[in-house]
């Protein structure tokens, strides 16, 4: 299946050059004019990497990026930041945000295309080792009296209640559906459903969504 792109530049031609290039090379490509409209289609096309200008109108890339990145649907989405500006202060900027690249325009396509393959290929094999590590069967302690177990080794209380439509959304993320797929099973839109999902990693104690299914595993959570 054709993985996603997200390109977002107030820059028409930037934009359509982009897309274009792109798709030529297999992708599929949507694009945005500005962080904004990025920020409101984004979990409709559930991109696999993201480009993205710096100056914008309403909302500038560095704002989009670390508005992206407080969300832990988008915590480990490879983004390439093309950028006019060229100074150090602004390349730092950019990596404080949360960009893995930052490439200065005016750029060559033949390198942006290189730097996607590269970022894509380095995704995948993260996604491939997170659901490695999810089968790994989980070892079981000898039993062990509770007097005489080492207070550190206890494990911390967790918050395990969990409303019915909580439930619900850890039911579907369990099975591997992304927050769109799952709105759409539940009637609810997905900005809802980040919200649930959360609630979810606050009650948990989790990360990414990963962790907390596998969290859910362990302690019997899911079927």
């Amino acid at each position: 299946m054709p993985l996603t792109i997200l390109v977002v530049d107030d820059d028409e031609g930037i934009r359509l050059s982009l897309k274009d290039y792109l798709e030529l090379e297999g992708y599929i490509v949507v694009t945005a004019t500005d962080g904004w409209k990025a920020l409101q289609v984004i979990n409709e096309c559930q991109p696999q990497l993201l480009i993205t200008d710096i100056s914008m109108p309403r909302i500038d890339g560095y704002a989009f990026l670390k508005s992206l990145r407080q969300q832990p649907t988008w915590r480990l989405l490879p983004v390439i930041l093309l950028t006019a500006r060229t100074a150090t202060q602004s390349r730092v900027q950019g990596y404080q945000s949360g960009c893995d690249v930052y490439i200065e325009k005016p750029f060559e396509l033949e390198e942006v295309g290189a730097v996607v393959k590269n970022l894509l290929a380095r995704s995948q094999l993260i996604q491939t080792a997170l659901l490695q590590y999810q089968s790994l069967p989980v070892p079981v302690p000898a039993a062990m009296p509770a007097a005489s177990m080492p207070l550190q080794s206890r494990e911390p209380e967790t918050d395990f209640s969990l409303t019915e439509r909580e439930k619900s959304v850890l039911d579907l993320l369990s099975e591997g559906m992304s927050n769109a797929q799952i709105a759409a099973t539940l009637f609810l839109s997905p900005r809802t459903i980040e919200k649930y999902v959360t609630n979810l990693l606050r009650k948990t104690d989790t990360s990414n969504r990963a962790e907390l299914v596998r969290f859910a595993m362990d302690h019997h959570l899911v079927d």
